[in-house]
């Protein structure tokens, strides 16, 4: 079973920055195009920022300009720069591959508030 290990959360203020980390098994970036999930009380969960094998972003409108999404293949890690952040934005953040093929990490929370 492929483990996705998520970590960088934390509590920010409004107007602030996170980087978030995906620790992913060496041979799955090889494969998959990946994403960023995040899912808030009460909501399901949505596709926030993919990046393909060969590098190509895609944003979620609500996120674009504010997040960039890349991925080191050396280090086995996808990355979610997010700045600018504002109070919609908390939630629990996954990543997975674009198309939701593996297991689901535990996620890491982002709280953004004053």
């Amino acid at each position: 079973q492929v483990q996705l290990v998520e970590s960088g959360g934390g509590l920010v203020q409004p107007g602030g920055s996170l980087s978030l980390s995906c620790a992913v098994p060496s041979r799955i970036l090889s494969i998959y195009a990946m994403g960023w999930f995040r899912q808030s009380p009460g909501k399901e969960r949505e596709w926030v920022a993919g990046i393909t094998i060969e590098g190509i972003r895609n944003y979620a409108d609500s996120v674009k300009g504010r997040f960039t999404i890349s991925r080191d293949n050396a280090k086995n890690t996808v990355y979610l720069q997010m700045n600018n952040l504002k109070p919609e934005d908390t939630a629990v953040y996954y990543c997975n591959s674009n198309g939701e093929h593996l297991s689901w990490g535990q996620g890491t929370q982002v709280t953004v508030s004053s």
